[in-house]
């Protein structure tokens, strides 16, 4: 029973804690300009393509025969 209380305070805390964490400063702020060409970076990353790498057929690697030593 003290094992269960223990686990569970511990986990009330951990969850506190996380909150926490979330937590912005008050210097980060939204800005409509920012998002926007970070918007527009990420569409143009988007937009351009890479050409597919050569694929060649996956073989599995042969069993070797293990030698006997007698």
């Amino acid at each position: 029973m003290k094992a269960c209380l223990t686990i569970g305070l511990t986990l009330a805390a951990l969850c506190a804690v996380s909150r926490l964490a979330e937590a912005r400063p008050p210097t980060v702020m939204n800005s409509p300009g920012y998002d926007a060409r970070l918007q527009e970076s990420r569409k143009a990353l988007g937009a351009t393509t890479t050409p597919a790498p050569d694929t060649q057929p996956v073989t599995t690697p042969r069993k070797s025969k293990k030698k006997h030593t007698h």
